[in-house]
């Protein structure tokens, strides 16, 4: 101890640089909000955040669908409504006046060529979604996209090194075998807007379209975690929100070259004027499907921020099952056996993948609170041998 205690008196106390005094700083406020006295405000806001999410991104589906049912056919346009609300995301901040935004972390090359890289895959996400959504009914589309709680899965695996379990092998299977029944069955649900039925071709396309989005959007949400821990190497609430913010900025602008380049920019006014309830009724489904994908993202980072990044996908996926009825009582869709049994199955898989979340919540809790207590008694050990 004594050949300790020389090195410790020896080595030099080291200055904190400006970048760990801001992690400190940001974990300071972070457990101003978990502390004992203020664990109701913690709950009210994970419960105000759950909300954010479920009835933005419902109502941003909804809204999606009903631009293009009564005549709006830019996809390119839909996909840039999910993205080009992004300024209301800084008022959030004003909740928080102890963090502070700046463009530091864009003087970072690697930092910028990350935002850039979940930038564009955020965009052709946002795409494949919009190609999905326009021939399939609300309900086939919301079980589809079901599927990337298996893809979370794997991509969990693969890339942030996370174990597969019989809870998350019983959830792959219902909820493939949901994607499978409805992707299989054709709709018989019918357009009450007159247009032609949907062709088989479009159709598939349109599957592929929406699996290939919940597939990329699961590989997005594994990498902004990996991100965050090995990038970024801090997750508070300034970095989440730069995170959301830069990456779509990137997705917006992708979006507007896309607009451009397929020319569908030209077509956009005799798409308003055409427009079946009328040019006001385009203007402000546009807006609110904006808006709506917003709040979702506001819910989306302050459930990132409150709990975890997985709590979050698998939350967003909590509207999947319900959205099939909504779809049922505005548009009139049928809900025949099929879809009830896949909808069945998906909460079932759905179930399974939460309890399992749970599970994993409370190991890494009480792995967290063993290291915490070691440390804890190490200091106390070295304190008592000072002092001695």
């Amino acid at each position: 101890m004594e050949i300790i205690d020389a090195q410790q008196d020896s080595k030099p106390a080291e200055a904190q640089t400006p970048h760990q005094e801001e992690v400190i700083t940001a974990t300071t406020d972070q457990h101003l909000v978990f502390r004992p006295e203020n664990r109701w405000k913690w709950w009210l806001l994970v419960a105000l955040n759950i909300v954010f999410l479920l009835v933005g991104q419902s109502a941003a589906v909804l809204l999606t669908k009903f631009y293009f049912n009564h005549g709006g056919n830019s996809k390119w346009l839909a996909s840039l409504t999910q993205t080009a609300g992004f300024p209301l995301l800084y008022l959030p901040l004003l909740f928080f006046r102890s963090v502070n935004m700046s463009l530091s972390s864009l003087n970072n090359i690697s930092h910028c060529l990350l935002y850039f890289s979940l930038g564009c895959l955020l965009a052709i996400n946002d795409l494949l979604y919009s190609i999905g959504v326009e021939p399939l009914s609300v309900s086939t589309y919301s079980l589809i996209c079901a599927s990337q709680l298996v893809f979370n899965s794997i991509c969990s695996f693969v890339i942030n090194s996370e174990k597969f379990t019989i809870l998350k092998l019983n959830s792959i299977i219902f909820i493939t075998m949901s994607a499978s029944m409805v992707a299989i069955h054709p709709d018989a649900s019918k357009d009450k807007n007159g247009k032609p039925p949907v062709r088989d071709q479009e159709r598939l396309i349109a599957i592929l379209s929406t699996i290939g989005a919940s597939a990329g959007y699961a590989l997005m949400l594994s990498l902004t975690q990996f991100s965050f821990e090995k990038v970024l190497k801090k997750d508070t609430f300034s970095v989440v929100f730069e995170m959301q913010i830069y990456t779509s900025i990137v997705a917006t602008f992708v979006c507007i070259l896309g607009l451009f380049l397929s020319l569908e920019i030209t077509d956009l006014k005799s798409e308003m004027e055409k427009f079946d309830e009328g040019k006001a009724s385009y203007v402000a489904s546009l807006i609110g499907t904006a808006l709506a994908w917003q709040i979702c993202t506001v819910g989306v980072v302050g459930l990132i921020y409150l709990v975890s990044s997985l709590f979050s996908n698998v939350v967003s996926m909590l509207s999947l099952p319900f959205v099939p009825v909504v779809g049922v009582m505005f548009y009139g869709e049928k809900m025949d056996a099929i879809k009830v049994l896949a909808m069945l199955f998906t909460l079932w898989g759905f179930a399974s993948y939460i309890y399992q979340q749970y599970l994993d919540e409370n190991k890494s809790k009480e792995k967290e609170s063993e290291g915490i207590g070691d440390s804890n008694s190490e200091l106390n050990l070295i304190d008592s041998d000072h002092i001695q």
